[in-house]
């Protein structure tokens, strides 16, 4: 599993000395009145003018989430390493990504002390889930016509728990009434504007919570067939970037040409296993998102899903919802 990868990566760079990284640049984020970008499309001609913060506001209500093309990130609140290319997937704090379009956030929470912290692996990410929830509860608080789509999966080794996963989850859901959508089934934009529609990894005993994902397979790509079906690409070991390419166009062109109705989440990150099995994630985003920048840029309309980079900003974020108009 993954976070075994991070944790035996942290134990041995444990026991060598090196210097403590600089403060990193918060990323490519634009003044809020820079963040217009203006379309040419029939939907938006009427809209005018959408911004990166609020772009949901000109697609129609009846649309389902699923029948979209949704910048997401990866590792969403993974942002600290302890050193260069282990373990930061973004750049971005989540209220940063969220005002830069960001749009699907996959939250990973170590269960400990009967809370959630914000993990990559073993690596405690100096956030928790409340943190999250704030930031998303006061952008849409601020955006009303926007919706979340977040998948939440436990991350490393429970510790001092008294209670399941799904029971800490659940104490979230209480402290944050009417926040969560937890539909089994996919909803439309109409019902999930100003919500957190929950994409589920975790075990549930009282459903419905949220769509289930629990039957996630492990460095493939695969299907998942319940209440609501998804087609997911998630490649994480990539010792060929040029395959790990091509896993994601296969998966695009799938979305573009499927059925509305099916989820497809496409995961443009992963990591390259290096001397001593240390991983790089940059090794693989720095081949990867021009990639996807470019494949954008020339295919600027149709629906290609749920799209996951790590270190997302707002050239991607733009390039991949404006194929929605």
């Amino acid at each position: 599993m993954k976070h075994h990868v991070l944790l035996a990566a942290a134990a041995l760079l444990s026991s060598t000395a090196f210097v403590s990284c600089s403060k990193q640049s918060s990323g490519d984020v634009l003044p809020a009145n820079e963040l217009a970008v203006t379309q040419s499309g029939t939907a938006l001609q009427a809209a005018g003018t959408v911004y990166l913060n609020n772009w949901m506001s000109a697609i129609d209500d009846s649309r389902n989430l699923s029948s979209l093309s949704i910048p997401g990130t990866h590792d969403s609140g993974a942002r600290f390493e302890p050193i260069g290319g282990t373990a930061k997937c973004q750049n971005l704090t989540i209220a940063d990504q969220l005002n830069n379009g960001i749009r699907f956030l996959d939250i990973r929470c170590r269960h400990i002390d009967d809370a959630f912290a914000i993990h990559h692996g073993s690596i405690y990410q100096n956030m928790n889930f409340d943190d999250v929830l704030t930031a998303c509860q006061t952008f849409m608080q601020a955006h009303p016509t926007e919706a979340i789509i977040m998948s939440v999966k436990e991350e490393y080794d429970a510790s001092n728990t008294t209670r399941t996963f799904e029971a800490t989850f659940d104490s979230y859901v209480a402290r944050y009434p009417g926040l969560f959508s937890l539909t089994a089934t996919m909803p439309t934009l109409g019902d999930a504007r100003g919500k957190i529609v929950l994409l589920r990894r975790f075990s549930a005993t009282g459903t419905p919570k949220g769509i289930d994902a629990t039957n996630w397979a492990d460095n493939t790509t695969f299907t998942i067939s319940n209440a609501v079906t998804a087609r997911v690409q998630d490649n994480y070991v990539v010792p060929d970037n040029n395959a790990k390419w091509t896993n994601i166009t296969n998966l695009l062109t799938e979305a573009r040409n499927g059925a509305a109705s099916t989820l497809y989440i496409n995961f443009c990150s992963g990591y390259k296993s290096l001397i001593f099995g240390i991983p790089s994630i940059t090794t693989v985003s720095n081949a990867i998102n021009p990639q996807v920048v470019s494949y954008f840029t020339a295919n600027t309309h149709g629906r290609y899903g749920m799209v996951l980079c790590d270190f997302a900003d707002s050239t991607k974020a733009t390039l991949i919802k404006n194929t929605n108009f």
